[in-house]
C-alpha cells in the first residue's frame, strides 16, 4: 500500500494533472483507496483542505482516504524525534520544523505499517536545514518512490471518455 504525500496532490493540481484536464487522475485515490492500495493521513489533509481552492474542496469530498495516526506510529514518532534532533546533521531550526509539519507523521505511520511512501521530494544528504522524507524514510527503513513510478507500477491508466 501506498502513503501519498501532500505534494502529490499538490503537484498534480498545479502541474501535471489539473483538474479540467484529468479528472481520472483524480479519481483513481478514491478507488485505489477502496481497494487497499493507497491512503494518505489525517495531517496531510489538514494541509490541503486549509486552502481555498478545488484541491480543498476535493480533500473534503475526499476524506475518507486520509486516515488518522495511531498508537502503532507512535515508536516510530519518537525514533524519528531522536534522529532528527540528535544526528548532528540537521540544524535545530530544520529539525524542529520537521517534527511540526505533516512530514514526520506521513513517516511514522509509513514505517509503522509497513507501507510505501509516494513523494516527489528526493534526497539531499548535503542539507542540513531541511529534512525531507526520503531521508527520514532511509533512517527508518521505509519504501519510498515518485508518484510517477508508482502510478505505473499499479498499473494506472488515466483514460480519456469515448465519444
Amino acid at each position: 500500500m501506498y502513503l501519498l504525500d501532500a505534494n502529490v496532490f499538490i503537484a498534480a493540481k498545479n502541474h501535471h494533472y489539473g483538474f479540467a484536464i484529468a479528472p481520472g487522475f483524480w479519481r483513481w485515490p478514491e478507488r485505489e483507496y477502496n481497494a487497499g492500495t493507497v491512503c494518505s493521513i489525517d495531517k496531510v489533509y489538514n494541509e490541503i483542505a486549509a486552502g481555498e481552492d478545488e484541491l480543498a474542496e476535493w480533500a473534503k469530498h475526499n476524506a475518507s482516504i486520509f486516515v488518522g495516526g495511531d498508537a502503532a506510529m507512535v515508536r516510530s514518532l519518537r525514533e524519528l524525534a531522536s534522529w532528527a534532533r540528535t544526528s548532528g546533521r540537521f540544524t535545530p531550526a530544520a529539525s524542529s520544523e520537521f517534527l511540526s509539519v505533516a512530514d514526520c507523521y506521513l513517516v511514522a505511520f509509513a514505517h509503522a505499517h509497513e507501507l510505501i511512501v509516494a513523494t516527489h521530494e528526493q534526497p539531499d544528504h548535503r542539507a542540513r536545514k531541511r529534512i525531507k522524507i526520503p531521508e527520514a524514510c532511509d533512517h527508518l527503513g521505509v519504501s519510498w518512490t515518485d508518484p510517477f513510478t508508482m502510478l505505473e507500477q499499479e498499473h494506472a491508466t488515466l483514460v480519456l471518455d469515448e465519444p
